[in-house]
């Protein structure tokens, strides 16, 4: 068939049979043919092909699914193995808003974490949010980076999605509005293959509290993933790409697959595919891996 829906059940829950035969029953309802579930992981994941608009495949199992902590992604079934991951850092690969830490060393925790939540809900312009938030850390000393740096923490199946997209050939790249201090080491922990970040000015072993332009803003992202398709010479539908926040957007919506992962919901509402109960591995099961074939998030 020309188009599968993929249903993902979150961490602490289970994909019932019965709710995946309600989700097949719906598309009926619409004139959806449909044909039998096809288990990507039992209990977590399974796929249902079908014939039809993706639209309102979605809406319709959304609406079967209602409060259930299961997510719901359909697409095309042309490359939907993707050749190219491009994710955001904070929030996205990391738990932490590294910003945040770091306001919390020089003791304005609070102030940044307000202006992060409004950026990342598009309610501020990001490159001036940035720059706001950075003048706030003037003077901290430049060891607070590796502070922070020591305490970074993968989301989970962060180490899955990217080991299992690299081995079937994928090229991985981490592209962040933060920066390229920390962009470098997360890289590194993850195996992503190439990493963008913005940079922070320093001065004798402190930071100034300014930016060393240009700054990494939602176009620059999104210009990333034109340039890497070009030079790679890939489709725009051979691209994953995810991300939380409004500065996200841009490389979403261009992107074969674009995923909010665990996003505002302001932020949800605008991307066409969502995350909101799964973790990243969810991202390997929207691309048709099954349990079997994805490699294992602990270290070696």
């Amino acid at each position: 068939m020309e188009a599968v829906l993929t249903l993902i059940a979150g961490p602490e829950s289970a994909l019932e049979p019965s709710l995946v035969g309600a989700v097949r029953d719906s598309l009926a309802g619409l004139g959806i043919d449909s044909a039998r579930p096809d288990w990507l992981a039992p209990g977590t994941a399974c796929d249902i092909e079908f014939l039809g608009s993706s639209d309102q495949a979605a809406a319709a199992a959304s609406l079967a699914i209602g409060s259930a902590p299961v997510d719901v992604i359909a697409q095309r079934t042309l490359d939907r193995r993707k050749r190219l991951l491009l994710s955001d850092m904070e929030s996205t690969i990391i738990r932490q808003e590294t910003l945040v830490e770091l306001g919390k060393l020089a003791g304005v925790g609070e102030e940044i974490a307000d202006i992060t939540r409004r950026a990342m809900a598009g309610d501020l312009n990001f490159a001036d949010a940035l720059r706001t938030r950075v003048a706030m850390l003037e003077g901290l000393s430049y060891t607070a980076l590796d502070e922070v740096a020591a305490a970074v923490e993968l989301m989970p199946g962060a180490l899955s999605l990217v080991r299992t997209m690299r081995k079937h050939g994928a090229w991985c790249m981490l592209v962040s509005g933060g920066f390229r201090f920390f962009t470098i080491k997360v890289a590194k922990m993850a195996g992503f293959d190439a990493d963008f970040g913005s940079q922070l000015e320093t001065l004798d072993g402190k930071l100034t509290g300014k930016i060393i332009e240009p700054i990494l803003d939602p176009d620059a992202k999104a210009n990333v993933l034109v340039r890497t398709v070009v030079q790679r010479r890939l489709p725009l539908r051979s691209v994953l790409a995810v991300g939380d926040g409004a500065n996200d957007l841009p490389m979403l919506e261009i992107a074969g697959l674009g995923v909010a992962y665990h996003a505002d919901p302001a932020v949800a509402r605008l991307a066409r595919t969502r995350l909101n109960h799964a973790d990243l591995t969810g991202l390997l099961y929207a691309q048709g891996y099954r349990q079997a074939e994805i490699i294992s998030g602990e270290s070696p």
